[in-house]
């Protein structure tokens, strides 16, 4: 008796963190027994909006987003990024400033359902947010056209080759607030799935992160096709940043973490009274 295949949408981002995570099972080196997975790669603002309307089966979402949709899905435990003591989210400027110099000014933002915007929110408080392209803000403050953006993706390694300057770390700002690793995207499933399904695909997740981390040539090798033009060596340092042994499992601190930033940001009024978050190991 054949038993019928499970099909489940799977939505990640383009990014050379996203392709090295999902290497494996793009690339049919995780046995996924009865389950075929369709890789939908849309930027992370696309798959926020989705995430609203409930589009996919299972999908990556920034933290802040997902405050919007936890009554639609459940983080899994493994694929989250995190920064660090040293790395996360910053912004920059043409000059040396105090990170107060913030406060009430005009600052491009890779849009406002990131956790980078929220982060920010919660570190500076009132600021005017102008929504750029990513993949814009650091050229766009480089050339004078807006005094102060927020970098994510590579821009944290590669703004002082434009002689940009940094001014706040978001991910050393948390570490020292809070001692924790600061949350900025997960990987969420369908809450409607049923308990098997969601369990099963947490798995082939963690394994397709485990199979890239222990081959990771092959996997960073992939992952350059989505490397925005980045050197070999500039890639390689990124992945490392946000693909590691906490993206594989988000462990005690890090799920303290999502729920203590989200907290704060519920507290602060930047996003709705939260049930009670649940884990899919």
């Amino acid at each position: 008796m054949t038993t019928a295949t499970r099909h489940l949408t799977l939505g990640h981002s383009p990014d050379s963190d996203d392709a090295f995570m999902f290497y494996a099972l793009a690339n049919g080196l995780v046995h996924t027994g009865g389950f075929a997975y369709e890789h939908i790669l849309k930027d992370i603002q696309t798959l926020n909006e989705w995430a609203k309307e409930g589009k996919l089966d299972t999908t990556a979402i920034s933290v802040h987003a997902y405050a919007f949709v936890a009554e639609t899905y459940a983080i899994l435990n493994h694929g989250a990024s995190m920064g660090g003591v040293d790395y996360g989210p910053m912004v920059v400027a043409q000059r040396a400033v105090s990170p107060e110099a913030l406060r009430g000014a005009r600052i491009a933002v890779p849009g406002l359902m990131t956790s980078a915007y929220l982060a920010l929110r919660l570190c500076i408080g009132d600021f005017a947010p102008v929504v750029m392209p990513f993949d814009t803000i650091m050229e766009a403050v480089a050339a004078g056209d807006i005094e102060y953006g927020l970098l994510i993706h590579e821009g944290q390694l590669t703004h002082a080759s434009l002689g940009l300057h940094a001014v706040i770390n978001l991910g050393t700002w948390w570490h020292e607030e809070t001692g924790l690793p600061l949350p900025l995207g997960v990987n969420a499933i369908r809450r409607s799935l049923p308990d098997e399904v969601k369990r099963e695909a947490s798995r082939h997740l963690r394994e397709s992160i485990e199979y890239g981390l222990s081959n990771r040539q092959p996997a960073l090798d992939w992952a350059l096709r989505y490397a925005r033009g980045m050197e070999t060596a500039t890639a390689d340092k990124f992945v490392g940043m946000y693909v590691n042994e906490r993206t594989l499992d988000l462990g005690p601190d890090g799920r303290a973490s999502i729920e203590l930033f989200l907290q704060r940001a519920e507290d602060s009024g930047y996003v709705p009274r939260l049930p009670k978050l649940d884990f899919v190991m």
